[in-house]
């Protein structure tokens, strides 16, 4: 009876590891969303209109492992474009098209690119009748957190996954004649 009872903990052992495999745990250290350790410190240098932005992307890098930091040998997360539209389409309803086009590089302590550009949009719509009460500076400030957001949320996702083309230095040309 005793090889019954270790039998029977032994399997429930494995049932409850296989469960915690199967439900995504991870023990520390094996985090899928943590950032090359390339990357782990980091500065932001974003245009001055891109607060919102700059807020986000701390938070998130944060999360992934990313000390964010002034010190001379941390890599620059630059944004090289930032660039908000608003469209609308006027009509018995007014629907209103928020888009947000980010580009970005990462850069080494040096200034030179590591990675290629990376261009990032997101964007959003909503519709109103004009006739009713006016909402729309409610939704638009509402929607634009919601862009911001989710621009911040794939930038981190690119950075953590690695999955950034790195830059291809090309070789020096030579310079000796014959």
């Amino acid at each position: 009876m005793h090889l019954g009872k270790r039998l029977a903990a032994i399997v429930l052992t494995c049932g409850l590891s296989a469960g915690l495999v199967g439900c995504g745990f991870h023990l520390k250290g094996t985090n899928p969303a943590t950032a090359p350790v390339a990357y782990s410190k980091m500065k932001l240098a974003l245009p001055d209109n891109a607060g919102q932005l700059h807020e986000k992307l701390a938070i998130y890098l944060g999360a992934t492992g990313i000390q964010l930091s002034n010190s001379p040998d941390a890599y620059v997360l630059r944004v090289l474009d930032y660039t908000p539209q608003r469209h609308e389409l006027n009509g018995k309803l007014v629907e209103t098209l928020l888009r947000l086009t980010v580009t970005f590089r990462i850069d080494d302590a040096q200034g030179n690119p590591v990675t290629e550009p990376r261009t990032i949009t997101a964007s959003r719509s909503y519709q109103y009748d004009v006739a009713t009460v006016n909402t729309d500076d409610q939704e638009q400030k509402y929607l634009n957190q919601v862009i911001v957001d989710d621009v911040a949320q794939q930038i981190v996702r690119q950075i953590s996954s690695n999955r950034l083309p790195q830059v291809v230095t090309k070789p020096a040309a030579s310079t000796t004649q014959p």
